[in-house]
């Protein structure tokens, strides 16, 4: 897993003082060094367009069907991904990668929001990630699956970096995370390649 921090766009060009990331950032960015370290590597792709969090599309509803405001989530750190929910390759790994994740903060004493956003709205509705929840038991209240429409999906998708397309009833897609600070600026991009023999299970 390759992973990228943009700290140094803001860091002082001073020689006498050390930039370090804030704290919320450091702990994510830590989290997503663990995660990496058995991934298999990606280079990182050039020009990919990169949003702040507030620049993403407005109008998603989260799993009970209610809506979500990504602004809620101002001062808090985020880790986003995006997944489908019939998926029984790529997204099992993200998100138990997502839940290493977890465990690393707890243990570090620090906390994220995850957001997950449904590459395929037209089949994964609130009720099918609400059960997609309960049956994997990620039901803390800091994470969050949410559904848009095509059209806000197809345009968070190239915001963020994650390619995809459909291939019959599956959605093709790569194994990707990007994280946030509690500002919204992004800190850290991570992904990565599954071996070829990988096996995972839809539960």
């Amino acid at each position: 897993m390759s992973i990228r921090s943009r700290h140094s766009l803001r860091c002082p060009r001073s020689p006498r003082r050390a930039c370090a990331p804030p704290r919320a950032a450091a702990a994510l960015i830590a989290a997503l060094t663990l995660v990496a370290s058995t991934a298999g590597v990606l280079p990182a792709r050039a020009g990919v367009p990169i949003a702040s969090l507030g620049a993403l599309p407005a109008g998603w509803h989260d799993d009970q069907g209610q809506p979500f405001d990504l602004h809620t989530l101002t001062g808090h750190a985020v880790v986003l991904t995006m997944a489908y929910a019939t998926c029984h390759r790529v997204c099992p790994v993200t998100l138990r990668r997502l839940q290493q994740m977890q465990r690393d903060l707890d243990q570090r004493g620090g906390r994220a929001e995850f957001l997950v956003i449904g590459y395929d709205p037209e089949h994964d509705d609130a009720a099918a990630w609400h059960q997609y929840r309960e049956t994997r038991h990620l039901t803390r209240s800091n994470w969050h699956f949410l559904v848009g429409t095509p059209a806000m999906v197809e345009r968070t998708a190239q915001q963020l970096g994650f390619g995809f397309w459909k291939y019959d009833a599956h959605v093709m897609h790569g194994l990707r995370v990007v994280s946030f600070d509690e500002h919204g600026t992004l800190v850290a991009i991570s992904e990565a390649t599954l071996p070829a023999d990988t096996e995972v299970s839809a539960q």
